[in-house]
């Protein structure tokens, strides 16, 4: 029988580091878990916390602005980096019936390439777009925030541009390279969102990250921002590409659910659906789904007939479109994820 000890909140993330943990989390009255590859498990070296343990541990992690808050605020959102450890956490703070819990997402201090994520060829010719909206869309734990951190360092790499990003909490920390690139954190940088958007446009960028389109003042702003010039990187908690599109058109009022459907027939670029799949040799890759945005589907877009846009991606190959069930399939024959998988061959 494992003999558990009480660990404290630099031992804990540094076995979720050392085991490739993607989450930490710690849960009064539970044993600290760990997710890796996209289960969770039990830390059995460790002892279950307490309400104090776990508010020690936080007083030893949080900035010394963030303790007071920690006393009169019931959620807690914020990210911070450990050079010690080379990764940033992402870490949200929450009350339930048991007492406090912690959720703390882990993220490379590192960026990953394009190459290094082995995603498909399209991803670098979307980079090169100049202007419009490319969503990237996913379930939580997807890998959004990472592919949008791939594109965005490949654009930093190899263009002369200016890149603005809004995010609560910034997650992967970018050095400006070839562009000039800064990070805004709302409720630290901007009160909001939607205000950071304003701000923007007068701000004169080529690229615009909006962390999160979450509301419908946000979701015009992006599209705004869209149609006036810049190239515009947002996320979506949407499973499939056509269902992207229907959750932003949703978002409007009946009145301006068409001109909604205008604005995005005419700036939307892309769409990126993906999730993670366990690899064979371990860790997890990305599957996904890519519209790309041509006549037809411009069209479908414009007469509300989003159902008949998987079709248009599945003959759409030539402009770089491919279904989920063939980037499953691809990553099957390539020997990287188990025939097992084909239950997931269908959105």
């Amino acid at each position: 029988m494992t003999k558990t000890k009480a660990m404290n909140i630099n031992e804990l993330l540094r076995y979720a580091v050392s085991c490739h943990a993607s989450d930490l989390h710690l849960s009064s009255g539970v044993v600290p878990l760990v997710r890796v590859d996209g289960d969770l498990k039990p830390i059995e070296s460790a002892c279950s916390l307490d309400e104090p343990a776990i508010e020690s541990m936080l007083l030893t992690l949080l900035p010394e602005q963030y303790k007071p808050v920690l006393a009169n605020q019931l959620d807690i959102d914020l990210g911070l980096g450990s050079s010690d450890l080379q990764a940033r956490f992402r870490i949200n703070i929450f009350h339930q019936n048991r007492g406090i819990s912690v959720a703390i997402r882990l993220l490379p201090i590192k960026i990953p390439t394009l190459k290094e994520l082995q995603l498909p060829d399209i991803f670098y010719k979307l980079c090169e777009i100049r202007n419009g909206l490319i969503l990237v869309t996913g379930a939580t734990g997807s890998g959004k925030s990472t592919t949008l951190a791939a594109m965005l360092d490949y654009i930093n790499s190899n263009l002369s541009s200016h890149i603005l990003t809004i995010e609560d909490p910034i997650e992967y920390i970018h050095e400006s390279k070839k562009c000039l690139l800064q990070q805004r954190e709302v409720k630290k940088h901007t009160d909001s969102f939607d205000n950071a958007l304003r701000a923007a446009l007068r701000e004169d960028p080529d690229y615009i990250l909006v962390g999160e389109m979450r509301d419908l003042e946000t979701i015009r702003l992006a599209l705004t921002a869209a149609e006036t010039g810049h190239l515009v990187f947002a996320t979506l908690h949407t499973n499939s590409t056509h269902e992207s599109i229907d959750r932003i058109v949703d978002t409007f009022p009946t009145n301006e659910k068409p001109l909604i459907r205008m604005m995005l027939a005419n700036s939307l670029q892309a769409v990126i659906a993906q999730r993670l799949l366990k690899k064979v040799s371990g860790g997890r890759i990305a599957a996904t789904e890519v519209m790309v945005c041509n006549t037809a589907i411009r069209n479908l877009i414009r007469e509300n007939k989003t159902a008949q846009i998987h079709s248009s991606i599945q003959t759409g190959r030539e402009h770089g479109m491919h279904t989920l069930a063939h980037s499953i399939k691809e990553l099957i024959t390539q020997g990287l994820v188990s025939k097992a998988l084909h239950h997931h061959l269908t959105l």
